[in-house]
């Protein structure tokens, strides 16, 4: 059976959404880097049972813990040692139905995703699910929430989802990532100079030294007596 990696449809619907996925995929990525065990994807085509090829789910970002980090074209339940995705995020887009949501959620609760977090950049309602009694039963309150699997703490910041690593590190766009780079460089380069600069002035100082050391030997004057 042939079970498709794609449906055609582009993974985001405008600028924010898109931002939205690829910084959180891009901080999870980052903080489970040294992590040889957990696969982390954005927008890939979940099949939780062998024999059922429209039964699936893509989630914007999904967090697969005991699964070896590589690329895929899917993720075949079946050949995953049978682990579901133990933590999904979605970023909803103008497009998403109510109808359509209670269908990834009653998806997720079935297939035994543990954690589940759905961000409106619209609304900028944020919404998360934690599995308890084998059920995904809604977290009453989610700013300041500290995932229990990933160790992420959710903040809403003028409007703005804003998530941190547990060293307090905000997850960072690329964007801004870009420019902690170019802060970073900025620095070095600074640094560089001082030390440049400190150096040449060691230099001068060892010449003049020297200069001195030779006019007195010239005068008779031994220097290691001055």
């Amino acid at each position: 059976m042939i079970y498709p990696e794609t449906d055609g449809q582009p993974m985001a619907e405008n600028t924010k959404q898109y931002r939205l996925i690829v910084t959180i995929q891009g901080g999870l990525d980052t903080l489970f880097q040294n992590e040889p065990n957990v696969f982390v994807a954005g927008d890939l085509f979940w099949y939780p049972v062998e024999g059922n090829n429209l039964n699936r789910r893509a989630p914007d970002v999904m967090v697969v813990f005991g699964r070896p980090k590589g690329d895929r074209g899917s993720y075949l339940q079946w050949q995953e040692g049978n682990i579901p995705p133990q933590v999904v995020f979605e970023i909803l887009s103008p497009s998403n139905t109510a109808k359509e949501m209670i269908a990834k959620y009653k998806f997720y609760d079935r297939y035994g995703v543990e954690e589940y977090y759905i961000y409106d950049p619209e609304t900028t309602e944020l919404s998360g699910w934690l599995r308890s009694e084998n059920e995904l039963a809604e977290i009453p309150q989610m700013i300041n929430w500290i995932s229990p699997r990933l160790g992420i703490r959710f903040e809403l910041s003028d409007g703005e989802l804003q998530i941190y690593r547990p060293d307090g590190q905000k997850f960072l766009t690329y964007l801004e990532l870009a420019q902690q780079r170019e802060q970073a460089q900025i620095i070095a380069e600074q640094e560089r100079q001082r030390a440049e600069r400190e150096r040449q002035r060691a230099e001068q100082a060892e010449t003049q030294l020297e200069a001195l050391r030779a006019l007195l030997h010239d005068r008779g004057i031994n220097p290691d007596e001055v």
